[in-house]
């Protein structure tokens, strides 16, 4: 199916992460003949070194801890036309500059993924530990963060308008990590406003909700008690979730807006 997307243009944030679904989601769009702007931020995880081979927390940190690399090799095999942008898409400057360098090299920005996101690794997202750090931090890259971005798309707005942002299946209730989901349910609000005052310019606001995803820190022992989580009995894939945006962002989905789509397995319905 021809989705539209020859030589269009679109923005990525969170694409260090080789297993991550920012790297599929790029990949998936280059195929179709998409010129990238990928944005990325290294994130100071600790891990260790020696259990990075295999799946698991310290795998994921370390790729979330490094650069686009990996990414860009595989980008630079498949012939991708793309540029790669260090920032922060929590700072309103950093953001204005991220699209001033890809309307630069690309002329226009016709499709934001909002991806880039973090969550406190070290357990204290619940109500009784919660810091004043892990909710500025969090809330800072997921919702500020994903609003600035938005808020540029549209001020710099072309002919061609798609935002698609990233929740997550659990957004709703998602004790043991309160700060991240509501977070999560926050960006699932503003994907439904956003999308009632953007419809007038053609732009489509949709939200992918992703349900237990092997990004890389998923081990085999975690992988058991998920799956038993999960109707369809298998993990989600980041091309699962690639494969959603895609089609948000094609000519097919011109009349979808304000939805979110849990891509779940069928994961916290």
């Amino acid at each position: 199916m021809d989705l539209g997307l020859q030589s269009k243009i679109a923005i990525i944030t969170g694409v260090n992460n080789p297993q991550g679904i920012g790297a599929a989601t790029a990949l998936a769009f280059a195929r179709e003949g998409v010129s990238l702007a990928l944005v990325y931020k290294k994130i100071p995880y600790k891990y260790d070194e020696s259990k990075t081979q295999n799946n698991g927390f310290d795998r994921y940190f370390k790729a979330n801890s490094g650069d686009t690399a990996q990414v860009e090799e595989q980008l630079y095999s498949i012939g991708a036309d793309y540029l790669i942008l260090e920032s922060d898409i929590s700072d309103e400057q950093c953001v204005k500059d991220i699209f001033s360098s890809a309307i630069e090299r690309f002329g226009r920005v016709d499709i934001l993924v909002n991806n880039a996101a973090v969550s406190d690794e070290a357990g204290n997202d619940t109500i009784e530990m919660l810091t004043q750090s892990v909710i500025d931090d969090t809330l800072a890259v997921n919702a500020k963060g994903t609003l600035l971005m938005t808020r540029e798309f549209i001020q710099r707005r072309g002919n061609y308008g798609r935002i698609i942002n990233l929740s997550t299946d659990a957004a709703q209730v998602f004790a043991g990590q309160i700060t991240y989901g509501a977070s999560k349910a926050l960006i699932e609000a503003l994907t439904r406003s956003i999308a009632i005052e953007v419809g007038k310019y053609g732009i489509t606001v949709n939200c992918v909700a992703p349900g237990p995803t092997q990004t890389g820190w998923i081990d085999s022992e975690l992988e058991k008690t998920v799956l038993a989580q999960i109707p369809l009995g298998k993990l989600v894939q980041p091309q699962n979730i690639a494969d959603t945006i895609l089609f948000l962002a094609s000519e097919h989905a011109s009349m979808l807006t304000g939805q979110v789509i849990k891509v779940s397995g069928g994961h916290a319905l």
